[in-house]
C-alpha cells in the first residue's frame, strides 16, 4: 500500500464481539437460574373444578366416542347434548389416539365448539406411561 492509495476493503466478519456477548449472557443465566422458584400446583383434579366431565374419544380410525359409547359423525352433536344430562356448564376433554392427524382432533373442538360447548380440554398421556 502506497501513500494516496486508498486501502482495500476486507469483507470478513468480526465475530469477537458477538461470542463475548453471548458468553455475557449466558453466565447470567447461569447466576440466576438457581433463585427461580416454581411454584407448587395441584393435580388437575385435585383444583377444585366440580363440573361434570364429558369424555369425547377419538380412535385411530377416526370414529367418536362420548364417554366410552361410540357416535356416527352426523349425530355427534345430538349425542354430546344428551350426555350432558342435567349437567350445568360441563367440562369437555378430549382424548385422541396418538396416531390421529392434529387437523381430525381440530375438526371434533370445531364441533364441539359448533354444539354450544366452550373450552374443550384435551388429555396427554406421559411419555412413557402405560394404559389409557
Amino acid at each position: 500500500m502506497r501513500l494516496g492509495e486508498p486501502g482495500k476493503m476486507q469483507a470478513t466478519i468480526n465475530i469477537t464481539p458477538l461470542v463475548d456477548v453471548v458468553l455475557v449472557l449466558l453466565i447470567i443465566f447461569m447466576v440466576m437460574a438457581p433463585d427461580v422458584n416454581v411454584p407448587n400446583t395441584a393435580k388437575p383434579n385435585a383444583q377444585g373444578d366440580e363440573r361434570g366431565r364429558i369424555l369425547v374419544s377419538i380412535d385411530e380410525a377416526g370414529g367418536l366416542w362420548i364417554n366410552d359409547r361410540s357416535v356416527a359423525p352426523e349425530h355427534f352433536s345430538e349425542a354430546l347434548n344428551a350426555a350432558v344430562g342435567v349437567e350445568k356448564d360441563p367440562r369437555v376433554v378430549i382424548r385422541g389416539d396418538a396416531k390421529l392427524n392434529f387437523l381430525q382432533v381440530r375438526e371434533v373442538m370445531v364441533a364441539i365448539e359448533q354444539a354450544g360447548f366452550h373450552g374443550v380440554g384435551l388429555i396427554a398421556k406421559r411419555a412413557g406411561a402405560e394404559g389409557k
